[in-house]
């Protein structure tokens, strides 16, 4: 669900879906809405978690094909282990990141690993898809890991920011990217300040926990919304009380977007086209992996 807001810098505000994932794991889907397609090239934006699995039992997200978009990936407690059909296998922890581009094709699994699975824990965290530049949608498959200590970290004045990928305030993320974005978690103490420049032409920020005011503009935005600001605006986030932010944004691609599933592509007949290999088992395969997801009824659709 998507409201119009009061304050003058907010173009919209975004009310996560629901969605559940299988066996009980839920996920909060702020992109795409029905009134909110993209923000920038980021084409889709799940939080999900905190999840509690009990001894026993874990995350199981069987292997699914991607095309025309790359994945990041970021812990905020937890372990998920990556698996992919380039052969990259790789466990992400809390302040770390994954990059997988799909380009032309790429087949991966996300799991609770063996220890995890033993003893049982908790995950949470974020998983957003960047649409690809079309000079990029069919570029090679690949994967990067970034460990915490790899992320510019900002701060100082009741902030700490950790830039996950593309560009803010004069720094720039490790992680690979293929047009103008930014994306960073930041914690706010009580009362502290965030400008969020108009160096990028579209931002947003998801509300972690807490609670944030636009500076200047009556009215507050809690847990799990995603509000989207006007281009051009001066924007400064004061925290209520003590918060956690999920900030993104970019340049918007100059093309539509069709989205269907896992793919993306600014041709409608490329993602058919992928639809169609799924099925004939065409993809490459995960090593290890042998579980199989039919493809679902619900027909593609193009992005506003």
């Amino acid at each position: 669900m998507t409201v119009q807001s009061y304050a003058a810098e907010v173009e919209q505000i975004v009310l996560p879906a629901v969605r559940d994932l299988g066996d009980g794991f839920q996920v909060r889907r702020a992109l795409p809405s029905m009134h909110r397609r993209m923000v920038g090239p980021f084409i889709f934006l799940d939080s999900f978690g905190p999840v509690a699995f009990q001894a026993g039992e874990g995350l199981d997200t069987r292997p699914h094909p991607h095309i025309g978009l790359a994945t990041l990936t970021y812990l905020i407690n937890g372990e998920i282990l990556h698996r992919d059909s380039e052969g990259y296998v790789q466990p992400i922890r809390p302040g770390e990141v994954n990059v997988m581009t799909a380009g032309r094709g790429i087949v991966h699994s996300e799991r609770s690993s063996d220890t995890t699975r033993a003893s049982g824990g908790t995950v949470f965290g974020f998983q957003s898809w960047v649409a690809l530049p079309t000079n990029q949608e069919e570029t090679s498959p690949g994967f990067q890991h970034a460990n915490a200590s790899e992320l510019p970290q900002m701060e100082g004045e009741g902030i700490n920011l950790r830039l996950i990928a593309g560009s803010l305030h004069g720094r720039t993320a490790p992680t690979r990217t293929y047009s103008d974005l930014f994306n960073a978690d930041v914690s706010l103490d009580n009362g502290a300040r965030l400008r969020i420049d108009a160096e990028h032409i579209e931002r947003a920020v998801y509300v972690i926990s807490g609670e944030i005011e636009v500076a200047g503009q009556t009215g507050s935005f809690g847990k799990d919304r995603l509000v989207v600001f006007k281009p051009g605006a001066e924007i400064v986030l004061r925290a209520v009380d003590a918060a956690r932010l999920m900030l993104l944004g970019g340049e918007p691609l100059p093309e539509k977007r069709y989205i269907y599933w896992n793919f993306v592509s600014s041709r409608r007949e490329r993602i058919e086209q992928a639809a169609q290999d799924w099925r004939d088992r065409q993809f490459p395969g995960v090593p290890g992996e042998t579980e199989f997801i039919p493809l679902p009824d619900t027909p593609p659709f193009r992005l506003k």
